[in-house]
């Protein structure tokens, strides 16, 4: 009677602990896939930022080059506007005066 008793509680712990392993290997295969997929995730999401980011330093250049070729444009006129208005006085100045005569 003891040796069945023994026995039974034996075949019981080998079946308890069984069930319980084969929970727990269930367990982290589902683990090792919800981590699979929250690297997947966070990989999608940091592309995104990275790929907005990428956009918005586009045309943050973009906006400084048409500043740039604005001010450059308007820096030539003015200085175009500026040499025709000092020659035209240089000349001016120099006509005023006698031509000079060799000695």
């Amino acid at each position: 009677m003891q040796i069945r008793r023994t026995g039974t509680l034996f075949l019981a712990g080998v079946l308890t602990v069984g069930m319980s392993s084969g929970f727990a290997f269930s367990q982290a295969k589902q683990d090792m896939k919800n981590a699979g997929t929250e690297t997947k995730d966070a990989a999608k999401d940091s592309g995104r930022g990275i790929s907005t980011g990428t956009k918005k330093a586009y045309h943050k250049t973009s906006e400084g080059t048409e500043t740039a070729y604005g001010k450059t444009k308007h820096g030539t006129k003015k200085a175009y506007h500026k040499t025709v208005k000092g020659t035209k006085h240089a000349v001016h100045k120099v006509e005023g005066k006698p031509a000079d005569s060799p000695q």
